[in-house]
């Protein structure tokens, strides 16, 4: 996800514990799917398992997970988070390689968030690529 929104200093990021389940829509823990990516345990094995880490992230809001996943040619200075915003829905909706075998791969998704408590969803084709011999976010075009 390439969304960038601001955040004041001292907003709080949604409380998200190890044993909660995990944002990514996955039926496993937060400690034991995209945690276990977002405290540098493991790598994400697919640019599928990246993609919901990243969401996961924005949940969170773990900006220097966001940006140690973008590739160093497309991603930005920082990553802000607007306080209105919450994430709360992930849809998977096609990948196109992107697994061990290949060195590219594409995530397209649907994510769903309220703005000020309205309903309203992003949706996108990201591209990824190997950097380094690990998947990162390299760039996105917008669906709708």
């Amino acid at each position: 996800m390439s969304r960038r929104t601001s955040r004041p200093r001292g907003t709080a990021a949604p409380r998200i514990t190890p044993a909660s389940p995990c944002p990514c829509g996955l039926p496993a823990a937060y400690g034991e799917c995209c945690g276990r990516f977002h405290s540098g345990g493991a790598a994400a094995p697919t640019c599928e398992a990246l993609m919901r880490s990243r969401y996961a992230a924005f949940v969170v809001q773990d900006a220097a997970y966001l940006l140690r996943t973008w590739h160093p040619e497309t991603r930005p200075p920082g990553v802000d988070f607007d306080p209105s915003m919450r994430w709360v829905g992930l849809e998977i909706l096609e990948t196109t390689e992107g697994s061990a075998f290949h060195s590219t791969g594409t995530v397209t998704f649907r994510a769903h968030y309220t703005d000020d408590g309205r309903p309203d969803s992003l949706h996108e084709k990201s591209r990824f690529v190997r950097h380094e011999g690990a998947w990162v976010y390299a760039t996105a075009v917008f669906v709708d």
